[in-house]
Protein backbone atom coordinates (compact mmCIF):
# COMPACT_ATOMS: atom_id res chain seq x y z
CA UNK A 1 0.00 0.00 0.00
CA UNK A 2 1.33 3.24 -0.69
CA UNK A 3 2.41 5.76 2.36
CA UNK A 4 -0.17 8.21 3.71
CA UNK A 5 1.06 11.80 2.96
CA UNK A 6 1.76 13.78 5.81
CA UNK A 7 0.63 17.71 5.39
CA UNK A 8 3.55 19.14 6.60
CA UNK A 9 2.82 23.44 7.11
CA UNK A 10 5.32 25.30 5.19
CA UNK A 11 5.60 28.86 6.79
CA UNK A 12 7.75 30.02 3.97
CA UNK A 13 5.28 29.49 1.52
CA UNK A 14 2.31 31.33 4.30
CA UNK A 15 4.43 34.32 4.64
CA UNK A 16 5.03 34.52 0.92
CA UNK A 17 1.32 33.57 0.54
CA UNK A 18 -0.38 36.42 2.69
CA UNK A 19 2.57 39.00 1.26
CA UNK A 20 1.24 42.91 1.65
CA UNK A 21 -1.80 41.90 3.16
CA UNK A 22 0.02 41.49 6.46
CA UNK A 23 1.85 43.56 8.74
CA UNK A 24 4.76 42.52 10.97
CA UNK A 25 5.29 44.17 14.79
CA UNK A 26 8.29 43.95 17.05
CA UNK A 27 7.01 43.45 20.71
CA UNK A 28 8.60 43.54 24.01
CA UNK A 29 8.77 41.06 26.68
CA UNK A 30 5.45 41.43 29.04
CA UNK A 31 4.17 43.79 25.85
CA UNK A 32 -0.07 43.09 25.14
CA UNK A 33 -0.84 42.42 21.82
CA UNK A 34 -4.73 41.67 22.43
CA UNK A 35 -6.91 41.47 25.51
CA UNK A 36 -9.50 39.77 26.85
CA UNK A 37 -13.05 41.40 25.84
CA UNK A 38 -10.94 43.25 22.10
CA UNK A 39 -12.75 43.14 18.37
CA UNK A 40 -11.81 39.52 17.61
CA UNK A 41 -10.20 41.10 13.77
CA UNK A 42 -7.31 39.64 12.70
CA UNK A 43 -5.27 36.10 13.42
CA UNK A 44 -1.53 36.17 14.60
CA UNK A 45 1.39 34.03 13.61
CA UNK A 46 4.97 34.18 15.66
CA UNK A 47 7.94 34.80 13.37
CA UNK A 48 10.15 34.81 16.78
CA UNK A 49 9.65 34.70 20.50
CA UNK A 50 6.87 33.01 22.23
CA UNK A 51 3.04 34.38 23.70
CA UNK A 52 1.30 33.36 25.93
CA UNK A 53 -2.74 33.46 26.70
CA UNK A 54 -4.23 34.13 29.68
CA UNK A 55 -7.85 34.32 30.85
CA UNK A 56 -9.25 36.16 33.77
CA UNK A 57 -12.51 35.53 35.71
CA UNK A 58 -15.15 37.49 36.68
CA UNK A 59 -13.72 37.65 40.21
CA UNK A 60 -10.74 38.57 39.07
CA UNK A 61 -8.10 35.30 38.94
CA UNK A 62 -6.21 35.21 36.22
CA UNK A 63 -4.75 31.60 34.83
CA UNK A 64 -2.00 31.14 31.95
CA UNK A 65 -4.18 28.83 29.32
CA UNK A 66 -1.63 28.45 26.80
CA UNK A 67 1.74 29.22 25.56
CA UNK A 68 2.54 29.73 22.11
CA UNK A 69 5.78 29.66 20.27
CA UNK A 70 7.43 30.46 17.09
CA UNK A 71 5.60 28.87 14.12
CA UNK A 72 2.50 29.23 15.73
CA UNK A 73 -0.98 31.05 15.12
CA UNK A 74 -3.11 32.58 17.79
CA UNK A 75 -6.43 34.25 17.58
CA UNK A 76 -7.65 32.05 14.92
CA UNK A 77 -11.10 32.49 16.88
CA UNK A 78 -11.65 35.54 14.69
CA UNK A 79 -12.61 32.85 12.03
CA UNK A 80 -15.63 31.81 13.55
CA UNK A 81 -18.97 34.08 14.89
CA UNK A 82 -17.29 34.94 17.81
CA UNK A 83 -16.56 38.84 17.72
CA UNK A 84 -14.67 39.75 20.74
CA UNK A 85 -11.77 38.30 22.11
CA UNK A 86 -12.29 35.58 24.48
CA UNK A 87 -8.31 35.60 25.81
CA UNK A 88 -5.61 37.53 26.77
CA UNK A 89 -1.98 37.50 24.13
CA UNK A 90 0.80 38.79 25.66
CA UNK A 91 4.43 38.30 24.23
CA UNK A 92 6.81 36.49 26.86
CA UNK A 93 10.18 37.58 25.60
CA UNK A 94 11.23 40.24 22.49
CA UNK A 95 8.85 38.81 19.82
CA UNK A 96 8.10 39.64 16.25
CA UNK A 97 4.46 38.77 15.55
CA UNK A 98 2.76 38.77 12.08
CA UNK A 99 -0.71 40.16 11.58
CA UNK A 100 -3.57 39.19 9.47
CA UNK A 101 -6.96 40.82 8.95
CA UNK A 102 -10.19 38.66 9.06
CA UNK A 103 -10.95 39.43 5.90
CA UNK A 104 -7.79 38.50 4.12
CA UNK A 105 -6.99 34.90 5.96
CA UNK A 106 -10.29 34.18 4.89
CA UNK A 107 -10.06 35.44 0.98
CA UNK A 108 -6.63 32.97 1.06
CA UNK A 109 -8.23 29.96 2.57
CA UNK A 110 -11.30 30.14 0.08
CA UNK A 111 -8.90 30.57 -2.81
CA UNK A 112 -6.32 28.04 -2.07
CA UNK A 113 -8.22 24.67 -0.52
CA UNK A 114 -4.54 22.92 -0.02
CA UNK A 115 -3.76 25.75 2.04
CA UNK A 116 -6.67 25.62 4.25
CA UNK A 117 -6.40 22.03 4.82
CA UNK A 118 -2.59 22.56 6.09
CA UNK A 119 -3.74 25.34 8.15
CA UNK A 120 -6.82 23.09 9.81
CA UNK A 121 -4.10 20.08 10.42
CA UNK A 122 -1.63 22.94 11.80
CA UNK A 123 -4.46 24.16 14.50
CA UNK A 124 -5.48 20.42 15.33
CA UNK A 125 -2.15 19.94 16.57
CA UNK A 126 -2.00 22.78 18.21
CA UNK A 127 -5.27 22.27 20.22
CA UNK A 128 -3.71 18.30 21.07
CA UNK A 129 -0.49 20.52 22.69
CA UNK A 130 -2.96 23.12 24.19
CA UNK A 131 -4.94 19.87 25.88
CA UNK A 132 -1.08 19.17 26.90
CA UNK A 133 -1.12 21.49 28.80
CA UNK A 134 -4.30 21.43 30.85
CA UNK A 135 -3.59 18.40 31.78
CA UNK A 136 -0.12 19.19 33.24
CA UNK A 137 -1.72 21.77 34.82
CA UNK A 138 -4.10 19.44 36.82
CA UNK A 139 -2.12 16.40 37.52
CA UNK A 140 1.77 18.02 37.30
CA UNK A 141 3.88 19.01 39.76
CA UNK A 142 5.43 22.52 39.86
CA UNK A 143 8.25 21.56 39.68
CA UNK A 144 7.67 19.26 35.89
CA UNK A 145 5.38 21.86 34.88
CA UNK A 146 8.59 24.82 34.98
CA UNK A 147 10.57 21.86 33.33
CA UNK A 148 7.60 21.38 30.60
CA UNK A 149 7.50 25.26 30.02
CA UNK A 150 11.28 25.75 29.73
CA UNK A 151 11.20 23.18 27.08
CA UNK A 152 8.09 24.58 25.56
CA UNK A 153 10.08 27.58 25.23
CA UNK A 154 13.03 26.45 24.16
CA UNK A 155 11.25 24.37 21.17
CA UNK A 156 12.44 21.20 22.16
CA UNK A 157 10.42 17.85 20.95
CA UNK A 158 9.38 20.41 17.36
CA UNK A 159 12.17 20.06 16.01
CA UNK A 160 15.81 19.35 15.42
CA UNK A 161 17.47 21.81 17.93
CA UNK A 162 21.22 22.11 19.44
CA UNK A 163 21.98 21.07 22.31
CA UNK A 164 20.99 23.83 24.37
CA UNK A 165 18.53 26.99 23.86
CA UNK A 166 19.06 30.84 25.01
CA UNK A 167 16.02 31.74 26.61
CA UNK A 168 14.84 35.24 27.78
CA UNK A 169 12.49 35.16 30.35
CA UNK A 170 12.29 36.22 33.83
CA UNK A 171 11.69 33.95 36.95
CA UNK A 172 8.56 36.16 37.94
CA UNK A 173 7.31 35.40 34.28
CA UNK A 174 7.69 31.82 34.23
CA UNK A 175 6.09 31.66 38.04
CA UNK A 176 2.78 33.33 36.54
CA UNK A 177 2.93 31.02 33.56
CA UNK A 178 3.30 27.62 35.65
CA UNK A 179 1.01 28.63 38.60
CA UNK A 180 3.08 29.16 41.52
CA UNK A 181 5.25 31.58 43.68
CA UNK A 182 8.69 33.32 42.39
CA UNK A 183 10.48 31.75 44.95
CA UNK A 184 9.34 28.15 44.43
CA UNK A 185 10.47 28.67 40.85
CA UNK A 186 13.97 30.35 42.10
CA UNK A 187 14.02 26.83 44.26
CA UNK A 188 13.37 24.67 41.23
CA UNK A 189 15.92 26.38 38.96
CA UNK A 190 18.65 26.72 41.28
CA UNK A 191 18.35 22.39 41.35
CA UNK A 192 18.25 22.30 37.63
CA UNK A 193 21.16 23.88 37.55
CA UNK A 194 22.82 22.20 40.06
CA UNK A 195 21.88 18.86 38.13
CA UNK A 196 23.28 20.42 34.94
CA UNK A 197 19.92 20.96 33.16
CA UNK A 198 20.13 23.98 33.19
CA UNK A 199 23.09 27.32 33.39
CA UNK A 200 21.06 30.28 35.06
CA UNK A 201 23.35 33.51 35.30
CA UNK A 202 22.68 36.53 33.91
CA UNK A 203 20.92 34.51 30.83
CA UNK A 204 18.92 31.68 30.70
CA UNK A 205 20.23 28.62 28.91
CA UNK A 206 18.17 25.46 28.69
CA UNK A 207 19.99 21.84 27.57
CA UNK A 208 18.70 19.27 26.28
CA UNK A 209 19.22 16.85 29.05
CA UNK A 210 15.73 18.66 31.03
CA UNK A 211 13.83 16.53 28.31
CA UNK A 212 15.40 13.20 29.82
CA UNK A 213 14.84 14.71 33.43
CA UNK A 214 10.96 15.14 32.37
CA UNK A 215 10.74 12.22 31.12
CA UNK A 216 12.38 9.74 34.15
CA UNK A 217 11.53 11.68 37.09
Amino acid sequence: MPRKRTLLFDHGIFLDRIGKRSTSRDYQNKQLIFSQGDAADAMFYIEAGNVKMTVISQRGKQAVIAIFRQGDFFGEGCLGKESLRVSTATAVELSTIVRVEKASILRIIHDDPRFARLLIAHLLSRVARVEEDFLDQLFNSSERRLARTLLLLASFGAQAKPHSAVLKVSQGTLAEMIGTTRSRVSFFMNRFRKLGLIDYNGSLRVHRELMTFLLHE
